[in-house]
């Protein structure tokens, strides 16, 4: 807050892939985003969203993104966090230019 930055919170469900968090979840947190003043919010979880908790973080009146475990496992690859390279494998081709 020191330089006038938006406050951010965050929530993360560990949920089992065949409970998706819904949409009175993300209203609730809604609210706890409206009680510490915070204008952004970061939902994440292992498993999914409803449609309607998607549609639900569409409509409201602060930004909330919604983070399901495909996308999550997805970013954490994709910026090597809690994951290493197990196998590397090089595809090479012809360098034409080089029997000119």
């Amino acid at each position: 807050m020191a330089l006038g930055l938006d406050r951010v919170y965050v929530q993360a469900k560990r949920y089992a892939l065949n409970n998706p968090v819904g949409a009175g979840a993300v209203r609730d947190f809604f609210g706890s985003l409206d009680r510490f003043k915070a204008t952004k919010g970061l939902f994440v979880t292992t498993s999914s969203f409803t449609q309607a908790a998607r549609e639900t973080s569409e409509y409201l009146s602060k930004r909330i993104v919604l983070i399901d475990g495909a996308l999550l496992a997805s970013l954490m690859i994709r910026y090597e966090v809690g994951c290493r390279v197990e196998e590397t494998l090089f595809i090479k081709r012809l360098d034409e230019e080089f029997f000119e």
